[in-house]
């Protein structure tokens, strides 16, 4: 058996992605934030004493795709062409999605489960005052296009029209 991260020596490596062409490629990851019912009450009047907590929680989740490669150390620098983080409050909590696009050598569903865990992570931080219990749960992508493996889509995940 041979790994694509790893040389004949065993010592991680970067897969050399040169000689791929770039094709669209786009992936879509999911994850909850659980919170207290009172912490739902908070978010959905708007009474969150540090502000805006969706509206952070978005632009970390864009900001996060984008660095993606800082963070993961054998991720490749590549464009982000489009990220779109969407949180909605629902009884037990925050879901939150997270969609990343390129045109490039490589896919984005690091991008994407990367956008929703510091998304999510905003969210803890911008709630953490009213409930120091609240976690993150089920981060996980749920589809991706493009690419030498083509599409996929996680079994019984429902996708957004």
């Amino acid at each position: 058996m041979s790994f694509t991260h790893l040389d004949a020596a065993g010592n991680a490596r970067m897969v050399d992605v040169t000689e791929k062409q770039p094709t669209v490629r786009q992936a879509t990851a999911r994850g909850f934030v659980n919170c207290a019912p009172h912490v739902v009450a908070a978010l959905r009047d708007g009474s969150v004493p540090k502000g805006d907590v969706l509206a952070v929680a978005r632009i970390a989740g864009i900001q996060a795709a984008k660095r993606t490669p800082e963070l993961l150390p054998l991720a490749h620098i590549i464009g982000v062409h489009g990220a779109t983080v969407d949180l909605r409050i629902e009884d037990a909590g925050i879901a939150i999605e997270a969609t990343v696009r390129t045109a490039d050598r490589t896919g984005v569903e690091m991008e994407a489960m990367t956008a929703v865990s510091v998304a999510a992570l905003a969210v803890v931080d911008m709630v953490k005052g009213l409930d120091k219990g609240t976690s993150i749960a089920n981060v996980r992508i749920v589809a991706k296009s493009g690419g030498k493996s083509g599409d996929w889509t996680r079994p019984g995940e429902p996708l957004a029209g």
